[in-house]
């Protein structure tokens, strides 16, 4: 998605500096000023806001297993550093990539807007620091002469994705994918250029005075049901679809037990399952995007059909 940012703001002609953990020798190859540093490090952070005109923030520590720490360093401290680092250098507009999961509360969703609370009862790291890292973001609206607002975006997806769908497809491949529940429950989907596009959206939203100091659900606009969608994905790309099901109950206890054991014996790599994934796989999670609509002018370019068959053709080519 960072990437899709930077090709947005390339083509508007604006000069652009990019940090992350890795070298990323395709951005400097297209004038990118890349900074290699870790958002933790406050000092190199601040330096590297100085002189800029608006901060995307699309980094963090994504997953539903990990140490609470790395989660702790990476979306809050890493998030208070930038928020610190634009208000020093006068820095007047921030966008932060969110994720629904700060709603999170174990139950479905079906359709509800931002007035949502913020979740409870997290069972992972990432939503509890995801969550917090937000709140202080709009927090800070206002503050300093910074204007902030957060995105959104539910499961992202599309060419260049190095984690959601490769993921699923290979553990499909490997026949260890299981529908969890009765397979009906319909969530949302976020093809990742327009996901970008939402970006360049907010910041012109901000530029005009609006969406300070908001957050916005972002997706197709249009829930899909996850398990016949993934199905119809496999089958296009020549993988056996996934029939095996295990009830929702039945994964939530395997998580807990998995859960225990990889805590107890401190097993490398995380759990087949965990509490979070069995309610994520087995509930409808799907929310209104009217507000980001007719705050942003957000209207999702490219089709779910457009995005798949993009997909399936460049995988096929790989």
């Amino acid at each position: 998605m960072g990437q899709q940012v930077i090709e947005r703001l390339l083509g508007l002609g604006h000069k652009v500096t990019s940090l992350g953990r890795s070298p990323q020798p395709e951005l400097k190859a297209k004038g990118v000023d890349v900074h290699q540093i870790d958002l933790a490090d406050r000092q190199l952070v601040f330096s590297a806001c100085k002189g800029m005109d608006a901060v995307f923030h699309v980094a963090a520590k994504a997953g539903v297993w990990g140490r609470k720490q790395d989660f702790v360093r990476a979306n809050i401290l890493g998030t208070r550093n930038i928020l610190q680092g634009c208000k020093e250098n006068k820095v007047p507009y921030l966008i932060h990539t969110s994720t629904p999961s700060v709603v999170f509360n174990g139950k479905s969703f079906t359709g509800q807007d931002e007035s949502l609370p913020y979740g409870s009862n997290w069972l992972c790291h990432y939503a509890r620091t995801k969550a917090i890292a937000e709140q202080e973001v709009l927090s800070a609206n206002s503050s300093d002469g910074l204007y902030t607002t957060a995105l959104r975006p539910h499961l992202v997806w599309g060419v260049g994705d190095p984690h959601l769908l490769p993921r699923v497809i290979q553990r499909a491949k490997q026949g260890r994918l299981r529908i969890v529940g009765d397979g009906t429950n319909q969530v949302d989907i976020s093809h990742v250029q327009n996901v970008a596009d939402a970006h360049i959206q907010a910041l012109e939203a901000l530029r005009n005075g609006k969406a300070s100091g908001k957050a916005y659900f972002l997706s197709q606009g249009e829930p899909v049901r996850i398990w016949d969608w993934l199905n119809d994905l496999l089958a296009r790309l020549g993988v056996a679809p996934v029939r095996k099901k295990i009830s929702a109950r039945k994964a939530y206890s395997l998580g807990a037990i998995l859960e225990t054991f990889w805590k107890t014996l401190c097993l490398p790599g995380e759990p087949p399952m965990t509490r979070f994934v069995a309610v994520e796989l087995s509930k409808s999670h799907y929310f209104s995007i009217e507000a980001a609509k007719h705050d942003l002018g957000y209207e999702p370019r490219v089709s779910i059909s457009e995005g798949v068959e993009d997909f399936v053709t460049q995988t096929n080519l790989l």
